[in-house]
């Protein structure tokens, strides 16, 4: 058993009533790598969490919202918090505010990431320092649901840097404050997600612009400046 498998806690049986949605996400097409992202649906994701460690935080929020067509779709977002046995510490709360008794009187963390599956689909996922969100969502699928992602993700902390210069060592308050975005409630995921896709429309703009066109062209940006990162 690798190193990662023993973080990852172990698979859990599938609750029933969410049968029926798993099946219907496995079965979706994947979206093609030589899609153009002029007419893509991109959906931009965000966590709130229980600490700063992936592999062992409990994701406590997730928000998201769609970009389609280039465009912010207001109309198309989603957000779920997640019922949790013990709520986090007081000091935590005092960064994402999702006090103790919505922590212990949420939905289930199975029903609200059943709804996402729903929601997503297989569309391309996106987020700023992407290892985190997905390693916290992909723990949380594994646990509750026996599942795992299937979607592309792209890291808009790589992607930005890539097509409009500069380096990964950037955070996404100096990217919104550079393009003029306001994020109305930092620390919440839907607000976050919102202002995170806020910048990947001027990304994917600014792509387009430079015949950067297909979904694999980000791909393979992003990678490429992880890599110039590194050294």
């Amino acid at each position: 058993m690798s190193w990662l498998a023993r973080l990852m806690p172990q698979h859990a049986d599938v609750p029933p009533k969410h049968a029926a949605a798993l099946d219907a996400y496995r079965k979706a097409p994947r979206v093609a790598g030589d899609t153009d992202i002029t007419r893509l649906r991109f959906v931009v994701v965000d966590v709130e969490t229980s600490g700063l460690n992936p592999y062992r935080d409990r994701l406590l929020a997730l928000g998201a919202v769609a970009v389609e067509s280039m465009l912010l779709r207001f109309d198309d977002s989603f957000t779920a918090f997640m019922r949790q046995r013990t709520t986090s510490t007081d000091e935590n709360i005092l960064v994402h505010g999702i006090d103790g008794t919505t922590q212990i009187s949420a939905p289930e963390a199975s029903d609200g990431l059943a709804a996402f599956l729903q929601y997503a689909g297989k569309s391309p996922l996106i987020a700023y320092n992407a290892d985190f969100d997905r390693a916290v969502i992909e723990r949380a699928l594994r646990s509750t649901l026996a599942t795992t992602l299937e979607n592309p993700w792209i890291d808009l902390a790589r992607l930005a840097p890539a097509v409009l210069g500069g380096t990964g060592a950037r955070t996404l308050d100096d990217w919104t404050r550079e393009h003029g975005i306001e994020n109305y409630r930092r620390h919440d995921a839907l607000a976050d997600a919102t202002a995170t896709a806020q910048l990947l429309q001027v990304v994917l703009a600014h792509a387009a612009a430079n015949r950067h066109t297909r979904l694999t062209d980000l791909v393979e940006l992003a990678d490429a400046q992880r890599w110039l990162d590194r050294r």
